[in-house]
């Protein structure tokens, strides 16, 4: 039986699950995005940044560091249990996007909860320069990553 790409990719996500950094840099490279983040849901219930790859300013890296519940796309997304999709953050409306997040020029941007049964755990958000929608196929092959990771999380 021949694997696809997508067999593929999950294999490599799944030997490299322990190291956070080279899961979001084999996600950005599938995706085709520019920028990526991390986060675990800690007791606190604050999720805290694990891994992030790509350009973030680093006056927002301290904003990023945690995330309260239900703040931002990484709040919403797990608060939600449901990815958090935006075509442009940078003209985004819904008051889904905090204000800092627009500081990273990222337009297309998907976040996703790690769930581990229907507890989630985290959240694994990627974005891009250009607008972009992120189709049904590709949210499900980043809610298979996010259900991966939260595995080993």
């Amino acid at each position: 039986m021949e694997r696809t790409g997508e067999q593929t990719f999950l294999e490599s996500i799944e030997q490299a699950a322990g190291d956070a950094s080279r899961v979001l840099e084999l996600t950005l490279a599938r995706f085709g995005a520019e920028t990526g983040t991390l986060h675990e849901l800690g007791e606190d219930g604050l999720l805290h940044l694990k891994a992030w790859a790509g350009s973030i300013p680093e006056t927002l890296l301290p904003v990023i560091q945690t995330i309260p519940g239900g703040k931002g796309i990484a709040g919403l997304a797990v608060e939600r249990k449901e990815p958090v999709n935006m075509c442009n953050l940078q003209t985004d409306r819904s008051g889904d996007a905090r204000p800092g997040a627009k500081q990273t020029g990222a337009k297309g941007s998907i976040c996703v909860p790690l769930l581990r049964g229907d507890r989630a755990v985290g959240a694994l958000g990627i974005a891009t320069g250009q607008e972009r929608d992120f189709s049904q196929a590709e949210t499900d092959l980043l809610l298979e990553v996010a259900h991966r990771l939260a595995a080993v999380r």
